[in-house]
């Protein structure tokens, strides 16, 4: 007999960053109030269209996305601290966040797990890293498939991964663009800002 899930979808799409993964940049802001820059200057840099826009698509390498992060915070810097402040940045410490990990984890015995993210094509040796390979059925990133959220070809791609209509899917990103973009396509989604966010959505959880 087959044993019906609790839940009214029948895949689990969740996010990395923001959602199970967080970075400590406590050494990037020492650095940036020494240099005189206010904090969060890097990140703006780093995360600049032109360059993450790049690296997100697998289309440059960490060290490239390194020496262009460093490049441009000249304009605001000296060179050896800019050249500082991008390699702190780039090597930012980062961990799981447990609690959700377990909630994920009792989720999985029911319906399948995809991480959508985008990534890097350093993904897969931070997933090693954290410990979790193989905590998920699939992992859909934007530097092995070449196109990021919020494009809808990503969520298309993701929902094929499992075989699940998009009106069966749980989009679960700390971007509200993303989870617009989902729900826009007829996917449940959560904007996810802390773990009740997500606990409500999954009520059913025995």
């Amino acid at each position: 007999m087959t044993v019906r899930h609790p839940f009214d979808f029948d895949a689990l799409l969740c996010d990395l960053d923001g959602v199970i993964r967080f970075y400590d940049t406590t050494e990037v802001s020492r650095l940036e109030l020494a240099a005189g820059l206010p904090d969060g200057t890097t990140a703006g840099f780093a995360f600049a269209p032109e360059r993450d826009g790049l690296f997100l698509l697998g289309k440059m390498t960490h060290a490239e996305w390194v020496e262009s992060t460093a490049e441009a915070l000249t304009e605001v810097t000296s060179v050896p601290r800019a050249r500082e402040l991008a390699a702190a940045f780039a090597s930012s410490p980062f961990r799981a966040d447990p609690e959700i990990l377990e909630l994920l984890a009792r989720v999985r015995k029911h319906v399948p797990l995809v991480l959508v993210t985008n990534a890097t094509t350093d993904l897969e040796g931070d997933l090693t890293r954290l410990g979790l390979d193989g905590f998920v059925d699939h992992v859909v990133s934007s530097a092995r498939i070449g196109v990021a959220k919020p494009d809808e070809r990503f969520y298309e791609i993701a929902a094929g991964r499992v075989g699940v209509p998009y009106d069966r899917c749980l989009f679960v990103d700390d971007s509200e663009e993303n989870v617009k973009a989902a729900v826009a396509l007829g996917m449940t989604g959560v904007h996810y800002r802390e773990l009740a966010d997500l606990k409500r959505a999954l009520s059913p959880l025995p």
